[in-house]
């Protein structure tokens, strides 16, 4: 095949990529996240040696933006904010907060430097109060407690409310609002959320994604792995689809909600196993 063949069959592939494909591109992603809050360029890691969760995956966070990540069980979706927030090793590629290197960085310089996370499970301390609990959110920063402490009061009254209440008497909904209350606690301009609404009621989890969403306004930029795909794509700025460790589609998260491949192989997928 001549040079202009081998380009012109490139080029007629090109075309045949959906928007929501082209988008999750490597070349795409170089061009889109020059300007980002914090980008990941082809991330591989994983937990047990040789075995890699993520394979090349490419990822940005705008300024002010609310970013989901959906995709079936095993695509890497929480390993995806694990790698981002330094815990677990990084194999090759990089993270980048403000065009700084915070690729495997640890824990506490992440959260001092204005970086948030609420995992899945266990997120909060059950043998302590909701008070004490967010005291442990900012205990780097601990003359600031009354002032953040009322902030986070005014995204979660209920936490004022009861404040010397243990957490560990708490519903699973209360609780992820301790947990993110805490996360805010730092003042942080990136949220990593895993699974909000996991394990919750109806009723809480449509109140999770509600908070999320002013959470957002207030300020802080977040991203956000969910299994609840549809609710997810309804509130976010942008989404990603992972699949087996890297990007499969990327869009507007009301254009995958309507693309016909995310719905037919995702969507309906995510939606029977709920």
């Amino acid at each position: 095949m001549t040079e202009p063949d081998a380009v012109s069959t490139s080029t007629a592939a090109a075309r045949e990529l959906t928007p929501a494909e082209l988008a999750a591109t490597r070349d795409e992603h170089v061009r889109l996240a020059q300007s980002a809050l914090l980008r990941a360029d082809e991330l591989v890691a994983g937990y047990l040696p040789g075995v890699n969760i993520l394979r090349g995956c490419n990822f940005f966070l705008n300024d002010g933006e609310l970013v989901g990540i959906i995709g079936p069980n095993g695509a890497g979706k929480s390993t995806l904010l694990k790698a981002l927030f330094g815990l677990i090793p990084v194999r090759s590629g990089s993270v980048r907060l403000r065009d700084e290197d915070i690729t495997s960085a640890a824990a506490h310089t992440l959260v001092r430097g204005g970086v948030g996370y609420v995992p899945q499970n266990n997120n909060v301390f059950p043998s302590l109060t909701i008070e004490e609990n967010l005291q442990m959110g900012i205990f780097l920063r601990s003359s600031k407690f009354g002032e953040r402490f009322e902030h986070v009061a005014g995204l979660f009254p209920m936490l004022a409310d009861r404040r010397k209440q243990k957490a560990g008497a708490l519903s699973g909904g209360e609780r992820q609002m301790v947990a993110m209350g805490r996360a805010l606690m730092m003042e942080p301009s990136v949220l990593l959320l895993d699974e909000p609404s996991a394990g919750l009621s109806p009723a809480f989890q449509d109140d999770v994604f509600i908070r999320c969403r002013r959470i957002n306004a207030s300020g802080v930029s977040i991203i956000m792995v969910e299994q609840n795909a549809r609710r997810c794509l309804q509130i976010c700025n942008r989404g990603y689809v992972l699949d087996q460790g890297r990007n499969a589609y990327s869009d507007s998260g009301r254009a995958l909600m309507h693309d016909p491949k995310v719905v037919e192989l995702y969507l309906g997928t995510l939606a029977a196993a709920r």
